[in-house]
């Protein structure tokens, strides 16, 4: 009955955080790196990391979200998962707090805003999570991209894996990283379309209304969906589990901005194309569109995967 309650705690987190803003890969998504990198780690790697996420607040309660019936070996491994999803978790919990001067916390502000104090900090800081890189497709202006953003704090959180920090900072700089790897891979946490419309862009299609099959309220939305809906931790994992192998020089590429890149290319090759015209929609996307779509998150969550491994066994000590 525990494990039945966290579970449904753990749905309540995600109902809860995503119905305001979505950030990154959903969370079966999310979980799907995690469950590729895990299986790509080295035996010291996965014991170093066993012990870093014991630090956690909340590892407790992951140790009760993993489905009753998982094998005792591969225990670790869906805690592992669940643990790439913290950085949303924290949205939805108390203590938590958003900061900076955009009402949802989604702007930078200030000294606060490059904190990496360890779990002492409380602050959401959303706007970690993404990477606000402009384009436009009629002419307008490009803004400033704000920063700290998922660049910056990526480098911060490497930084530290193989130092010998005070307290529990390597703890949380290790938890952000899980999902940081994976939000940079999505297209629309690299971008940011920038119009008449949005003169300071549409936060990564979080303003572009869109109705798909189902219909969902935004782009963002719909992209960061297209691995599956939901909490639970088999799902990501039968997920993964239809994922092509990773070309090996393409998951060695540990240069974040080179993955940055590679999603605001994405971007504006498969996301902002027929039917997603001008403007904030709506929308309806085609069979072909959503093909694609599902195609292009099945490549990026497997290179995803294969790069915060070798991130990993190369960097955390």
């Amino acid at each position: 009955m525990k494990r039945i309650n966290h579970g449904i705690a753990l749905s309540l987190v995600y109902l809860l955080a995503f119905n305001t803003q979505l950030f990154g890969w959903g969370a079966v998504g999310h979980m799907a790196v995690a469950y590729i990198a895990y299986n790509r780690l080295t035996p010291a790697t996965k014991s170093r990391v066993r012990t870093l996420l014991k630090q956690n607040p909340d590892y407790n309660k992951w140790v009760g979200m993993v489905p009753a019936g998982t094998a005792p070996k591969f225990r670790y491994r869906m805690i592992f998962m669940i643990a790439s999803t913290w950085p949303d978790q924290i949205k939805s919990e108390t203590g938590y707090t958003d900061d900076g001067p955009d009402p949802h916390g989604n702007r930078p502000d200030g000294a606060s805003s490059s904190l990496n104090i360890g779990y002492s900090d409380h602050l959401h800081h959303k706007y970690w999570h993404f990477v606000d890189t402009p384009f436009s497709q009629d002419g307008t202006a490009l803004p400033a991209i704000p920063s700290p953003n998922a660049e910056t704090q990526i480098a911060t959180f490497r930084a530290v894996l193989g130092t010998s920090p005070a307290g529990d900072v390597k703890s949380y700089d290790l938890v952000w990283l899980l999902h940081l790897v994976g939000d940079v891979h999505q297209p629309l946490h690299s971008s940011t379309r920038v119009s008449s419309t949005d003169p300071d862009g549409d936060s990564g299609g979080n303003n572009v209304k869109l109705c798909a099959s189902p219909c969902r309220s935004e782009l963002h939305g719909f992209w960061d969906g297209l691995p599956g809906t939901g909490s639970d931790p088999n799902t990501a994992v039968a997920y993964a589990k239809t994922l092509a192998a990773v070309n090996a020089a393409d998951g060695s590429d540990l240069d974040a901005t080179h993955w940055i890149k590679e999603s605001f290319d994405d971007a504006k090759t498969f996301v902002y194309v027929t039917p997603i015209g001008a403007g904030d929609g709506p929308f309806t996307t085609t069979a072909a569109y959503r093909a694609a779509a599902r195609k292009l998150a099945k490549e990026r969550v497997a290179l995803a995967g294969a790069r915060l491994a070798n991130l990993l066994n190369d960097e955390l000590k």
